[in-house]
């Protein structure tokens, strides 16, 4: 069986003249990622690999998690290909992840995140938002191998606040 948590990152700021993937997160971006975190942290049990997109909102939000759940350094993985919004580039990413590895943290962009959670789970949303966390369980030996799961969780923000 493998569990693949994928979470979108937080709000990030517009205020700088910079690229794309240097955006930073906003104050709510931050706030955000304690919120769901710390409500994630109830029902979290390790280990965990995390895999973040190299994009500064993607990586901060990824170290909130990575801080709050405790995740050991060696469990936290950067992963270029990550930067990405297309979502059969993040499952090519995720199907590379070692079977060895049963469940699967991923942070990363929109579109990608909430056309993968719609393709892979078995409920619909017409937006995953920043901060989104959706929890996907599969009967699968592989990564590579996955196919319709069935969606056990979603946290979003707004529902929290």
């Amino acid at each position: 069986m493998k569990r693949l948590i994928l979470i979108r990152h937080g709000k990030s700021s517009w205020e700088y003249d910079v690229a794309d993937d240097k955006r930073p997160l906003k104050k709510r971006g931050f706030k955000d990622g304690e919120l769901i975190a710390g409500t994630f942290e109830k029902f979290f049990d390790k280990p965990v690999v995390i895999y973040s997109s190299p994009a500064v909102r993607a990586l901060e939000t990824a170290k909130i998690f990575k801080d709050k759940l405790k995740v050991e350094d060696k469990n936290f993985n950067i992963k270029p290909g990550l930067y990405t919004f297309s979502k059969a580039d993040l499952l090519s990413q995720i199907s590379k992840c070692e079977d060895s590895i049963p469940k699967l943290m991923v942070f990363g962009h929109n579109p990608a995140m909430t056309g993968l959670v719609n393709e892979l789970g078995d409920k619909h949303f017409d937006n995953i938002p920043t901060t989104g966390l959706t929890v996907i369980d599969f009967d699968s030996p592989s990564w590579s191998a996955l196919g319709k799961g069935k969606t056990i969780m979603h946290l979003f923000p707004k529902n929290l606040r």
